[in-house]
């Protein structure tokens, strides 16, 4: 059975619509039970959600009876509305729900390495969409309430689309969709950058400023706030015609692993090599600099580094699908404990850092095992039971390592005003590091150096 929920509500087996006689109130706690599939939602909420607070006293006994019917009408289905404690929940089952659906294909996305694959899952999510949230079955007011994760995680995934499609030429795409959307939500700043952007490479750059200036006018007099560093970074960089907005940007200093880009290795060392960036740690940190986009990236690249085993690789993107928010939160843990390993690595004398690094370093001793390599040798290698926090222990385990040697003493800091990347100087004679443009000009590096199109 299929439940569509993003626009009108139609319930479908076969491809025929059921449930159509149903009352209207009817429809719409079950939308809510179906919103909340496999949680229980209580009574009370149930007649706080219909009613919107001004419930008759008999609204209970209301709810128990539309629950019967619901049942009664849903049982030929195989759809099961279960009471818990004080509530009700109907079960994850065969059926599809489209809001669930769209959820799982945002996620995808997000995740997927190609961006015309990205783009092939956004529009395949943002498909689903046939309206506003229970077109027929709530008013404003409640789908307000029901439906702002879902309509944030829409505007979300349509800005992270129109960014895909921009890394494939496709500006005259963005223009068209993002048009109406950039006037009804002016506060959304990756929405305005992205459509700032396509209008630029449309060779409209009077629009795109004008595009800016109306933002900022709405953003200073409604919210009085000005607008983002990113947002006027991308501003400057069009006001002084950088050639690098005309070409959809690539990955700098970038190798393709697998399906996931990542920066190329200059140090020789995996701890120094997870700090370093795209852009490096000089000056603003324009978009595109993040290699740590998402956590298929993070555990490509802890697989690149010979820090967690291939076939490790592979599980944990496959737990990653499954549960996105132990992902989510293993990445962030990951930008910040790669944030205190730089400071703890430039500045010996950053108690603070050092004493970061290494609550990350012994909480990944506790998630460690010694065993027998290939070679014969043994190793202290992560365990599994550290989950989808593997790669950030594993990681951790290396910089503990490089903490405890002294070769710490020849971590340098690339003096590059663009860069920063972190390697060893053994001799004690190097002063740069290894990328192309390091130790020259930027006027002449920006014209000759490989891979440029993007800071």
């Amino acid at each position: 059975m299929e439940f569509q929920l993003l626009g009108p509500f139609a319930a479908c087996h076969e491809g025929r619509q059921v449930l159509m006689g149903s009352r209207r109130q009817e429809r719409c706690l079950l939308s809510v039970l179906l919103l909340h599939a496999g949680r229980a939602v209580t009574t009370e909420r149930l007649i706080d959600l219909l009613w919107n607070g001004d419930a008759p006293a008999s609204a209970r006994a209301t709810v128990h009876t539309y629950v019967g019917r619901l049942r009664a009408a849903l049982k030929p289905y195989g759809v099961q509305v279960e009471t818990r404690h004080d509530g009700y929940a109907v079960e994850q089952g065969p059926h599809t729900i489209d809001a669930q659906e769209f959820t799982f294909l945002v996620r995808q996305a997000a995740d997927a390495g190609h961006p015309a694959e990205r783009v092939r899952l956004y529009d395949q999510a943002l498909g689903l969409w046939r309206g506003p949230l229970l077109a027929d079955v709530a008013d404003d007011r409640l789908r307000t309430r029901l439906g702002g994760p879902l309509d944030e995680l829409r505007l979300t995934a349509v800005e992270r689309r129109a960014e895909a499609q921009l890394t494939m030429g496709l500006h005259d795409r963005v223009v068209a969709e993002l048009t109406p959307l950039a006037e009804e939500h002016p506060g959304r700043e990756r929405l305005i950058a992205a459509q700032m952007t396509a209008l630029y490479r449309g060779g409209r750059q009077g629009d795109a400023l004008e595009l800016y200036r109306s933002t900022r006018k709405v953003l200073v007099t409604e919210f009085g706030i000005e607008p983002g560093a990113e947002l006027q970074t991308l501003h400057d960089r069009m006001l002084h015609g950088d050639h690098r907005l005309d070409r959809p940007p690539g990955p700098v200093y970038a190798v393709r692993v697998d399906d996931q880009w990542l920066p190329w290795s200059t140090s020789g060392d995996p701890a120094l090599e997870f700090c370093n960036t795209y852009a490096g740690w000089g000056g603003d940190r324009l978009p595109g600099s993040e290699w740590l986009r998402g956590y298929a990236t993070l555990a490509v690249w802890a697989g690149h580094m010979d820090l967690v085993e291939e076939r490790s690789v592979t599980r944990l993107r496959e737990q990653a699908l499954r549960h996105p928010d132990e992902a989510a939160a293993a990445l962030a843990e990951a930008r910040q404990f790669r944030t205190d390993l730089y400071a703890c690595l430039t500045d010996p004398e950053d108690a603070r850092a050092f004493k970061a690094v290494a609550g990350a370093v012994e909480d990944a001793a506790r998630h460690s095992v010694f065993t027998r390599g290939e070679d014969g040798l043994g190793r202290w290698q992560p365990s599994p039971s550290a989950g989808l926090r593997l790669p950030v222990c594993a990681v951790a385990h290396s910089a503990g390592g490089l903490l405890a040697d002294p070769r710490r003493f020849t971590v340098r800091s690339c003096p590059s005003e663009d860069c920063g990347w972190l390697f060893l100087d053994a001799s004690g004679r190097r002063r740069w590091c290894s990328l192309a443009t390091c130790g020259r000009k930027r006027t002449s590096s920006a014209d000759t150096a490989p891979g440029t199109d993007q800071p």
